[in-house]
């Protein structure tokens, strides 16, 4: 496709509009810099932060529950009940509290103003105060834990009336603080989401057009607009569940006994919060996905030297994957004894969104057709990426038609699609993405030698665990089992298999550690990166110093004359051309600063 600069405008008006209170924005202690930050950059940090201990956490859970799998009635401590209540909160971190707040509350704030060339979020002091319900949310999570009965056992889809039913490990104060705590999770995401939006659509530096800003943004952004129709559903859900323990209302509590005893709930419906509970669930798929899209977009084109192709086939994918979102979520519920033509109407939608789906990596692969590719961390954990949603997607083709999901619900199969397609393969991104930006975070690079052990590690690790498990599920291997004891129908293999598997988690966790310790280490003994080492166009990398300040991009902001993407454009000096570099400069432009605006260099 043919890319033409914009032409030589005269006289361009200033890019924004001085504030006579500018210096109040300003960090003046540790108090004002970390404590009451407003500044998008350092609450990202705070976000990813937060999100990566949090994960953490999830982690181990997962090493315990694999334990278990792989090795029963060999560690005495594992107990049904602490097994129940660690895959529930192991999935409730992994997706809510990790991959949602730090694609959205970590890249989203990180990112958002230095690409679109704004000073920092439209409302900085709304924007501190949701890292701040965000941690309380994460605290109140972590609460469950001490609380009698411990955390809520029911699954991490807290189905009722299982969840609230004595029976439930964590059925007291568990299950509260865990409605809770998505509460204020939601309520803090709200008030960033709504920065996000405001500031995509009103703070885009002069020339910085919609069909001009990175896919990454649009992958953000849509995003964004997605949580905030979505999450709704699942807050008012947690809050007649609330109700429903506390005050013992009957929104999803039908009639039921107890122990032989009949309790007063009545006239209420299960199957509503299912709904509720789907109506956000499958959304909250793209809402970890679409920012993956977006971000790695960004980086094949970086890191191959060529423009995405069919940039606005990509944005209108990303568009319509986020409309067609809202009307799949049932596809979840075929087993629920749904009506034969509603099982019908969302196989169709799920097929239907498989297409813009497909258009992507379409798009991708000819992208890298025939480019300058450089094999590069960020690049092979793209590559990575691919990959994996590739393999996770066509999964979910089976699981979306409604005779074989039936006998493949509630097996390892859907256990390994679904760690496949929205875990592993956003996590893969993730981490491309902290190698791709971590230069521009703290002016060092991380450690290649490391990053490569952790990139081979966790992509063939990630493999050896999950294709066995597709094999797993197809035998009828039951998820969320504690122990499966004797069986008529699966092989003793199986069980030789879970434990091959167990191993194999341990090491690809291993290997997280090893990459937690290159971003410590890195952030002091790293190798010095300087101004823009990928050679990138966006504007991020354009800023006037490299971490960049509060202010982002010095006494002017820059004025945008083409897209993100003029890689390898006839006539100029080098294979990019930065968004902000005029076209008189682009046959003399050298090096990795861009002059100013005004001129200056």
């Amino acid at each position: 496709m043919a890319i033409v600069d914009s032409p030589v405008v005269q006289d361009i008006p200033a890019a924004e509009v001085p504030d006579p209170n500018e210096d109040l924005y300003h960090a003046k202690s540790w108090v004002t810099k970390y404590l009451f930050c407003q500044d998008a950059k350092v609450i990202a940090i705070q976000y990813s932060c937060t999100a990566l201990g949090i994960g953490l956490l999830g982690l181990v859970l997962s090493w315990v529950m694999r334990l278990q799998l792989g090795f029963p009635e060999v560690f005495s401590f594992i107990e049904p009940a602490h097994y129940y209540q660690f895959i529930t909160m192991h999935g409730m971190i992994m997706v809510i509290y990790l991959l949602t707040a730090l694609f959205l509350g970590g890249f989203g704030n990180y990112l958002i103003p230095l690409m679109l060339g704004a000073r920092d979020m439209v409302f900085p002091y709304v924007n501190m105060l949701s890292y701040w319900v965000y941690l309380l949310a994460v605290l109140v999570l972590i609460a469950s834990f001490f609380v009698p009965g411990g955390p809520t056992g029911a699954g991490w889809t807290l189905y009722p009336p299982q969840a609230i039913l004595s029976g439930t490990p964590g059925s007291d104060g568990g299950i509260i603080l865990m409605l809770v705590s998505l509460s204020l999770f939601i309520v803090g995401f709200t008030m960033g989401g709504l920065n996000y939006v405001v500031t995509v659509l009103q703070a885009r530096t002069r020339g910085m057009t919609l069909m001009r800003m990175p896919l990454t943004i649009w992958g953000i952004f849509t995003a964004t607009v997605l949580a905030l129709l979505a999450f709704p559903a699942l807050f008012v859900g947690a809050i007649m569940m609330t109700l429903d323990r506390l005050l013992e209302t009957s929104f999803f509590m039908p009639v039921i006994s107890e122990m032989g005893e009949i309790l007063s709930y009545e006239g209420g419906s299960p199957l509503l919060f299912q709904h509720l509970f789907w109506f956000f669930g499958h959304p909250e798929v793209y809402i970890v996905a679409l920012p993956a899209f977006g971000i790695v977009s960004d980086l094949l084109s970086v890191h191959a030297r060529r423009h995405v192709f069919g940039y606005r086939m990509m944005v209108w994918a990303i568009v319509i994957i986020g409309a067609l979102s809202f009307i799949v979520w049932a596809h979840h519920m075929y087993v629920s004894g749904m009506n034969p033509w509603f099982g019908f109407f969302f196989a169709t939608t799920t097929l239907i969104i498989a297409v813009p789906t497909a258009l992507k990596v379409y798009n991708w692969t000819l992208t890298l057709w025939r480019a300058n590719i450089r094999l590069t961390l960020p690049m092979l954990f793209g590559l990575a990426f691919i990959i994996t949603f590739v393999n996770g997607g066509i999964t979910g083709l089976f699981l979306g038609n409604v005779a074989i999901d039936v006998p493949l619900s509630d097996t390892l199969f859907v256990v390994a699609h679904f760690h496949m397609v929205m875990g592993i393969a956003p996590i893969l991104v993730v981490f491309g993405a902290i190698y791709h930006w971590y230069p521009l975070m703290t002016g060092r690079m991380l450690d290649e030698g490391l990053g490569k052990f952790h990139f081979w590690v966790t992509f063939l690790g990630s493999y050896i665990i999950y294709l066995p498990m597709h094999y797993l599920g197809f035998i009828g291997v039951p998820r969320r089992y504690f122990e499966m004891g004797e069986t008529t129908f699966i092989p003793e293999s199986a069980q030789d298999l879970n434990a091959f598997m167990t191993i194999v988690t341990l090491i690809v966790g291993f290997a997280q550690l090893v990459f937690l310790y290159n971003l410590i280490t890195s952030r002091k003994n790293g190798v010095e990166a300087g101004p823009n080492p990928w050679k990138a166009t966006s504007l991020e990398w354009q800023t006037a110093k490299t971490p960049p300040e509060h202010g982002n991009f010095g006494k002017t902001l820059p004025v945008v004359y083409r897209w993100a993407y003029a890689y390898g454009l006839p006539n100029a000096a080098q294979d990019f051309v930065p968004q902000n570099l005029p076209p008189e400069l682009v046959a003399t432009h050298v090096g990795n600063q861009v002059p100013d605006t005004d001129g200056e260099s």
